[in-house]
């Protein structure tokens, strides 16, 4: 056996910095007191969600990683508590942004930064104003508990992205999220579906996943939106082991084998039967084969 337990948390977001910043902190500490060695936060937690609106003073938000002003922080909690934190941040690097995580170890290292590959552009979640796309690919930390794959939030729709995780020997498959009401049109509802994207992915690889979503209103210029919550970790099969409500702020734990997991992923044969070779429609845009140029896998 080689048992983890992880946990998500949600939370709602202030206007103060510090406020966020201090409840973050306390939720890692009670996450951990309740024997959780993996710990997500949601997405972008220092601050209220700035991409409901366009507006060029929030490009003053991002920090670049080095000489971050509150990270060391982060750090210096998960070396205390012995737990992995990925940290989300809105990076500054060189001339551009980055939508980022950074992933502390539980020494309290940094092993390093992903940059969220898929930035959505739509009425209340403007980010293609602020973050350029990630350039770094989907690759798994070894962390001191486990192999992670982490995406985030728009991230976690793509299955090539949880299967490029898998391939790449992860076991637990992390997305800190910022998901919620779509302004422009009330009747639009996509809580259910996040969750059951999700849930998909993890029974396609059979590998459990942790969400992190955040909760309440928050009002920009033009649009408000309304966060879902509904935080949840899902097992290897699919199944909803741990579901947070709409609207409290809640931290979830659940534990897994993963050692019986790695056997059950031998046994299923579901990466044993996979034929790239014929995939490769989807290296394009166009559905259309690299080699034979027709729409399709040859």
């Amino acid at each position: 056996m080689r048992t983890i337990t992880v946990a998500a948390t949600q939370m709602a977001c202030t206007p103060d910095s510090s406020t966020n910043l201090a409840n973050a902190e306390a939720m890692v500490r009670q996450a951990a007191s309740q024997g959780a060695q993996i710990i997500l936060l949601q997405e972008l937690f220092e601050t209220l969600y700035f991409c409901i609106d366009q507006e060029a003073r929030y490009n003053n938000l991002a920090q670049p990683l080095q000489g971050h002003s509150w990270l060391p922080r982060f750090q210096a909690l998960a070396r205390e508590l012995d737990v992995v934190l990925p940290v989300s941040f809105f990076e500054r690097a060189g001339q551009t942004q980055f939508n980022s995580v950074a992933v502390i170890d539980a020494d309290g290292s940094l092993l390093g930064v992903y940059r969220k590959m898929h930035i959505p552009d739509g009425p209340g979640y403007t980010e293609k104003y602020y973050f350029s796309p990630g350039d770094t690919g989907f690759p798994v930390w070894q962390t001191r508990y486990a192999r992670i794959g982490l995406g985030i939030c728009w991230d976690q729709w793509f299955p090539e992205a949880a299967r490029s995780f898998a391939l790449g020997g992860a076991e637990i498959l992390l997305y800190p999220s910022a998901i919620g009401t779509e302004p422009h049109d009330n009747s639009l509802q996509s809580a259910d579906h996040w969750q059951m994207v999700q849930r998909g992915h993890a029974a396609a690889n059979l590998i459990p996943i942790v969400a992190s979503n955040r909760i309440g209103m928050e009002h920009g210029k033009y649009w408000a939106n309304t966060f879902h919550g509904r935080s949840f970790i899902a097992g290897p099969e699919g199944e909803l082991v741990a579901e947070a409500s709409a609207d409290q702020q809640e931290i979830l734990t659940a534990s897994f084998d993963l050692a019986a997991l790695a056997a059950k992923r031998r046994a299923w044969g579901v990466f044993r039967d996979r034929r790239p070779e014929y995939y490769g429609a989807l290296t394009s845009l166009d559905g259309k084969d690299p080699v034979t140029g027709k729409i399709g896998s040859r």
